[in-house]
């Protein structure tokens, strides 16, 4: 009797620990998915903001083109680092040219410089090649 409940309680400990493994491997996996939509909405909102500045660059509201480039530099510098995290080293290194570009059009945008609307596109067009979509120029 005694080693019937002993073996009873190994199987059930055997099946906590295979349960507790198995859900812990899709929990990683649902991680994963969700720092990746997250990367995904700050890289949408980054891109939005450069594509905000253009517009107001054409308006010559020079101001709140910086404004929305700096907006743009925060994102994207949260999705880098989010890109770091998840081991996308290509990611990254287009990140950081979005983010040099960013500086640059910014400085222009100081500037009253139209040339600021270029560096604008450029850093656009990084950010949407990250995203795998249409450069959007």
């Amino acid at each position: 009797m005694m080693k019937r409940v002993l073996g009873i309680c190994v199987l059930v400990l055997i099946a906590l620990l295979a349960g507790w493994i198995w859900g812990a491997s899709g929990e990683s996996a649902t991680d994963r998915a969700l720092q990746s939509s997250v990367l995904r909405g700050e890289l949408l909102d980054a891109r939005g903001a450069v594509l905000d500045a253009r517009l107001d660059i054409y308006s010559i509201n020079f101001g709140e083109a910086s404004r929305h480039f700096e907006t743009a530099r925060s994102g994207v510098r949260a999705a880098k680092e989010r890109s770091n995290g998840l081991g996308r080293q290509d990611d990254v290194k287009r990140l950081e040219l979005a983010l040099t570009r960013i500086d640059e059009a910014q400085r222009l945008a100081g500037q009253l410089n139209q040339d600021a609307n270029a560096r604008g596109a450029d850093a656009a067009k990084a950010i949407a090649e990250v995203l795998g979509g249409p450069p959007g120029k």
